[in-house]
């Protein structure tokens, strides 16, 4: 879990646009960051599993 400190240290405007540090919108994780549903693989992983991510299924073969 990311601290308050840093998560409110990005939401101020950076000096450089570079800078900016995508991070999961419900724990603030800034590793594994998948863009399209703006979270990392961990909470994506639990809302799939919840079935709360729309058009996504688990796979099995």
């Amino acid at each position: 879990m990311a601290t308050t400190a840093k998560m409110a240290k990005e939401a101020k405007a950076s000096k450089f646009t570079v800078r900016q540090r995508n991070r999961c919108r419900l724990c603030g994780r800034p590793r594994a960051y998948m863009r399209k549903f703006a979270m990392c693989r961990l909470c994506f992983r639990k809302l799939a599993l919840e079935g709360n991510v729309t058009g996504v299924t688990k796979s099995s073969w």
